[in-house]
């Protein structure tokens, strides 16, 4: 069985009538003719009934076309991809985005650029702290969005692209959220900072916002230091945008803490001067810039 003798099926089918297949293919009709045959004869089943003018598809022979019609779109996804591929395409393109941003203006760049460009894959991973930098320069992302913490500036090649705003925050119930004045460090030395752990192998390890000498609580992301904010069992940090409704509502109350007022954050689309950039992570790169 060759694509050839599926193309020959599809034009039969499509086309109704072994002439309109052979004219469409610009082939004579016989080799058309002994293409199908030679088909059905491979496979052993009879595909088209001749009974009538018009070749018609038996039973067994709609079956086997349904299939045939989804291998041959394989095909040419995959003639398409190796098309791709020899002009410079990536295989793969790699952005790590820090945990503080929200993903939905990234991914609505990702999404435009995939329709673009199919056959190239697009590894997204949310970091945390020295994540993003680590990622970058181990060379392993191609693009990341950051802060510049930590980042060897002569390196990079950054652009601002957010801002976020971190607040400390807990349960309306929870002690120190009980009163509006400030709370001195040695205060909340004794209630839990919940934090989230760095993403980082450790050679690019940030420590932003540790209480000095308090009791603390690693986790491992965003949603579930919210989760035990909520439950009312430890304070900390959390960017705005993920608590706005529970703000308004009153269920998480902004505390007042020595040192530790709400942190705007600079975020910058980062990515490393030496490396080459693909066409599709500088298709990326330049759509992050409009955004």
């Amino acid at each position: 069985m060759t694509y050839e003798q599926l193309i020959v099926l599809h034009a039969i089918v499509t086309e109704g009538t072994f002439r309109g297949a052979a004219e469409r293919l610009n082939k004579s009709q016989s080799a058309i003719s002994h293409m199908l045959k030679k088909l059905e004869t491979e496979i052993d089943v009879p595909l088209l009934s001749r009974a009538a003018y018009r070749p018609k598809l038996t039973r067994e022979g709609e079956v086997f076309y349904r299939q045939a019609t989804r291998v041959m779109q394989q095909m040419q996804q995959l003639g398409n991809m190796a098309k791709n591929l020899s002009t410079g395409q990536e295989a793969e393109v790699f952005l790590a985005v820090t945990a503080t941003f929200p993903l939905k203006p990234v991914l609505d760049v990702v999404g435009t650029v995939r329709t673009q460009y199919p056959g190239t894959h697009i590894r997204l991973a949310r970091e945390s702290m020295g994540g993003p930098i680590e990622q970058l320069l181990r060379n392993d992302a191609d693009i990341i969005i950051a802060t510049m913490d930590g980042v060897p500036v002569d390196q990079v090649e950054a652009t601002p692209f957010a801002e976020v705003t971190i607040m400390p925050v807990a349960h309306r119930d929870y002690e120190p959220a009980r009163s509006a004045h400030m709370k001195t460090i040695s205060e909340m030395q004794s209630y839990t900072q919940v934090v989230v752990a760095d993403s980082s192998s450790g050679s690019f390890i940030q420590s932003r916002g540790l209480l000095p000498g308090g009791l603390r609580w690693t986790v491992s992301d965003f949603a579930a230091k919210k989760e035990i904010l909520l439950a009312g069992m430890g304070w900390g940090g959390i960017p705005t945008h993920m608590i706005e409704q529970e703000l308004e509502s009153g269920e998480l109350v902004p505390l007042n803490v020595e040192g530790y007022q709400p942190l705007r954050s600079h975020l910058f689309q980062i990515r490393r001067r030496d490396r080459q950039a693909g066409i599709v992570a500088q298709c990326i790169w330049e759509k992050l810039l409009a955004r």
